[in-house]
């Protein structure tokens, strides 16, 4: 029945229900789980979740590693919780902003054995809802009864997990023409995914020739550099930097993808850069969090492209992996155009990280 939600939709929905403080019943074949987000894990639920069963946590191997606590599950750790533990102990497991106040928060004993898809998809769910990489998990027996009596979302592994790794499809909503300072004749599309995230937009300068490389810029949002005009990044001068370019030669796309904070969301920007003014640089500060380098999903940004009919882009960039994307993607890169602009006395730490860490082209 169409009324029915798809999968798609019901992982929208517990991405809500995990970013509100409700747990989601996780299932994958005869195993089930109760999981709960660590951020917005609150005393009266933690309550209800031990009355359940046991509380484990699922963490990533990059938060595990700054614990030092084993992982014997290749990229996430499972770490039982005592029962004399509280809120507080778990909370600051997930959370690195005092951990150089408390650096000792063990031992933690790090379940082995048996599977851990559960907690691998409760850590996907968590990352996607753009919270902080941590879910806390109990054994549930009777789950269909247990989630319909509790009216709480039930997800298959075997139906979500792949879509949580895929791109979503996007579908264009609307479009209009935007005059703008780089140039009068702008156009604005609005792109929409299937699975409920934040649209993207392009900005199309002039009327490029879809037949020939367009000249093309992937830029994730930030609110700090775009809106605010941070000097911690340089993402508000490669911004101006490229329209002004795109304006200059008369055509161009500027893609505008609503990935804040390397993937990660605002929020965990905030807590990454309170880890920097700790001393650490943005790669360990991510690292610290529970997350990669870069949790971005450049493959909108060619999904967009191929729908505006281009397949060959002459890129502004100076980060490789956007290259490599395009390519795997199926839009070649015809030339790479170094956007090397707004460096200043607050940022150069970090640009200087990111082209010993990340490989940038600067």
């Amino acid at each position: 029945m169409s009324l029915m939600p798809t999968m798609i939709e019901l992982l929208a929905r517990a991405r809500v229900d995990l970013r509100m403080g409700l747990p989601v019943v996780l299932s994958n074949g005869e195993e089930a789980a109760l999981a709960i987000a660590v951020e917005s894990l609150t005393e009266a639920r933690l309550a209800d979740m031990r009355a359940v069963g046991e509380l484990s946590l699922a963490l990533t191997a990059r938060r595990a590693d700054t614990l030092k606590a084993r992982v014997y599950d290749e990229d996430i750790a499972r770490v039982a919780v005592p029962a004399s533990e509280g809120l507080h102990w778990i909370q600051a497991l997930a959370d690195p902003a005092d951990d150089l106040n408390t650096p000792m928060k063990g031992p933690l004993s790090s379940q082995r054995g048996g599977s851990a898809d559960l907690h691998r998809l409760a850590i996907a769910l968590v990352k996607s809802a753009r919270l902080l990489p941590a879910a806390a998990l109990v054994p549930l027996s009777g789950a269909a009864e247990f989630a319909a009596g509790h009216g709480l979302t039930t997800l298959s592994r075997t139906a979500a997990a792949p879509l949580l790794s895929e791109s979503s499809p996007l579908h264009p909503v609307a479009a209009a023409r935007l005059p703008m300072d780089a140039a009068e004749a702008g156009r604005l599309h609005i792109f929409r995914p299937e699975d409920g995230a934040e649209e993207h937009y392009a900005v199309e300068i002039g009327r490029p020739d879809r037949s020939k490389p367009v000249l093309a810029r992937l830029h994730s949002a930030c609110f700090t550099g775009d809106v605010l005009g941070s000097l911690k990044c340089d993402c508000g001068p490669q911004l101006r930097g490229a329209l002004a370019q795109m304006g200059e030669e008369g055509a161009g796309v500027l893609l505008y993808l609503n990935q804040e904070g390397r993937g990660i969301g605002l929020a965990n920007k905030m807590r990454a850069y309170s880890l920097q003014d700790q001393g650490f640089d943005t790669v360990e500060a991510n690292h610290r969090l529970g997350f990669e380098d870069d949790e971005r999903d450049f493959r909108l940004g060619a999904a967009i492209l191929q729908k505006m009919g281009f397949s060959q882009v002459r890129l502004l960039t100076n980060n490789p992996n956007k290259i490599a994307m395009m390519e795997k993607t199926g839009v070649h890169v015809a030339e790479r155009v170094a956007l090397q602009v707004g460096e200043n006395a607050h940022n150069q730490h970090y640009l200087a990280t990111k082209a010993r860490k990340s490989g940038h082209m600067l």
